[in-house]
């Protein structure tokens, strides 16, 4: 919410503590107005039968232009719009998406599918080799449509923000307990096509887990599964749809398998003495198959930053919840593992809640990594235009290759922070573990050069990713593709894959005006 953005005061005192860290002095720019912007005329005209769903509003028009990753926040509040949308469409059913479709594959203008805008790989932004550009924004598809209480399941519009889904499902007692950090920001649709990674650390982690079924529209055509609990006819036609980023199809409505609300929660702080002895714990939680909803470990500097400990220690968040049973036991299952493992927690460390209603105090360490969980979108809001350079990247690898990834993907940013910034941190967590290896997700920050912010970004970026590739890890886990991942994501691709994913765009867009330049070129 805008509420939630940093003041002027707080843009001032986080000046202030990064001059004092780094030892330069920041002057605390201004905020740009929208007033200000100045963007390119729109290069086509809106048909009459088309005029209610579109606008050439300019402020629409930046808002659709970029994410929310670095380089997009840098852009925006430097007020560089270049290639912005020609055109922003607000669908309000199927059949208005089925017309922009139409009108854009019969002109040859890109067609972007836009849900919360919250893409941090420039999943959204438009392409600069079309004549015309028309963001799609699927925000009016926002209802839950239909719910089959009997099988737990829910047929819900793709425009629907995480918070309104959640409160239409609360009434019938349900939930679909996926959250990402950008819960607040993105959709449904946008979820499906980017694999989301949500609020499970363990057992089910990706949006992929909670689709039944999916409907899409296309040039084409309609393109929906057959609503089932599991089926081994073929190759899945939701599976194809999962991961996809707009460019197959746009989503208009899935079939979500819903579970009832938690009634029984568990929740714990262990500490270690080192990351290292933190992971070797998880490793065996995870492959005790437990299935802990939260499983989250922090690294010293992760640590210091989100719970404001010491920076000597890691910690590792834990949780368990169910609808059905009481989760004590399975919590001191786990707490004696990791204490097997060298893991300290105390009494107060712990929060058992057993169903009767009363609430447990939540253990100081554990609110402290939720608050500050919720609360990153708007902390990096605050430093733009100070020249702090800051990212994240995540990556998954098996537990056989995870000391070498980390001593590499570490090496290659810190080596790269010297380089170019003269130093900064480098900090880990495990935002999601499996059986067979743990999801890292790695920060960076170093002190650039303002209006040279973006060039230093990439070089650090550019670094860390060869890093993960060569260790034999995946360029996103849950980030998506877009066009920020393509370089490396062309790497990790089975060529003939590639050749088959250009096929089927071809049969469902044959004039290639679905977010073209994502995934993989014509």
């Amino acid at each position: 919410m805008e509420s939630d953005e940093p003041t002027g005061a707080q843009r001032g005192e986080l000046a202030a503590s990064l001059s004092s860290k780094y030892g330069v002095t920041i002057d605390v720019p201004p905020v740009p107005a929208s007033s200000d912007l100045d963007l390119r005329k729109p290069r086509m005209a809106v048909p009459d039968s088309l005029a209610s769903i579109c606008s050439t509003d300019t402020h629409e028009r930046a808002v659709h232009t970029y994410g929310r990753n670095f380089s997009d926040r840098v852009r925006a509040f430097n007020l560089q719009f270049p290639n912005p949308p020609d055109v922003v469409a607000y669908p309000r059913n199927e059949a208005d998406v089925e017309a922009l479709l139409d009108w854009c594959s019969g002109q040859g203008y890109a067609a972007i599918p836009c849900g919360g805008g919250s893409s941090v790989v420039g999943g959204i932004e438009p392409p600069d080799d079309y004549d015309g550009v028309v963001s799609i924004d699927l925000g009016g598809l926002d209802q839950v449509l239909e719910i089959d209480e009997v099988s737990r399941a829910a047929r819900i519009q793709a425009g629907v923000y995480g918070p309104a889904l959640e409160e239409q499902l609360r009434p019938h007692g349900f939930t679909l307990r996926h959250f990402p950090q950008s819960f607040e920001f993105s959709t449904l649709g946008g979820w499906i096509a980017t694999r989301s990674g949500g609020h499970y650390a363990t057992n089910q982690t990706h949006i992929d887990d909670f689709v039944e079924s999916v409907r899409m529209v296309t040039p084409q055509g309609i393109w929906e599964s057959r609503r089932l609990p599991g089926s081994g006819a073929g190759p899945s036609p939701d599976r194809m749809v999962l991961g996809s980023e707009g460019t197959l199809g746009i989503i208009t409505e899935a079939w979500m398998r819903i579970q009832a609300r938690p009634r029984f929660r568990a929740s714990a702080a262990v500490t270690f003495p080192s990351f290292e002895q933190g992971a070797e714990a998880v490793r065996q939680i995870v492959q005790t198959k437990l299935w802990p909803a939260n499983c989250r470990l922090l690294d010293p500097g992760e640590a210091a930053d989100a719970l404001g400990s010491d920076g000597t220690q890691a910690i590792l968040v834990l949780g368990f919840e169910s609808a059905e049973l009481p989760q004590g036991e399975q919590m001191h299952q786990v707490i004696a593992i990791a204490r097997d493992c060298g893991g300290s927690v105390g009494e107060e460390q712990i929060r058992i809640i057993d169903g009767s209603g009363e609430e447990a105090r939540r253990p100081e360490a554990v609110g402290a990594w939720r608050n500050s969980f919720i609360n990153a979108p708007y902390q990096r809001n605050a430093s733009m235009g100070m020249g702090l350079v800051a990212e994240t990247l995540e990556t998954s690898i098996t537990w056989d290759r995870w000391h070498a990834m980390d001593a590499a993907v570490r090496g290659a940013l810190q080596d790269a922070l010297d380089r170019v910034c003269g130093g900064g941190r480098v900090t880990c967590r495990f935002t999601h573990v499996y059986p067979d290896g743990p999801a890292p997700y790695f920060t960076f920050e170093g002190m650039g050069r303002p209006g040279a912010e973006l060039e230093m970004h990439e070089e650090i970026k550019r670094a860390a990713s060869d890093a993960v590739i060569a260790a034999g890890g995946t360029i996103t886990h849950h980030h998506a593709v877009g066009r920020a991942h393509r370089p490396w994501y062309d790497q990790q691709r089975p060529d003939p894959f590639a050749a088959a994913l250009r096929a089927a765009k071809s049969a469902v867009d044959p004039n290639w005006v679905l977010n073209p330049g994502i995934l993989f070129d014509r």
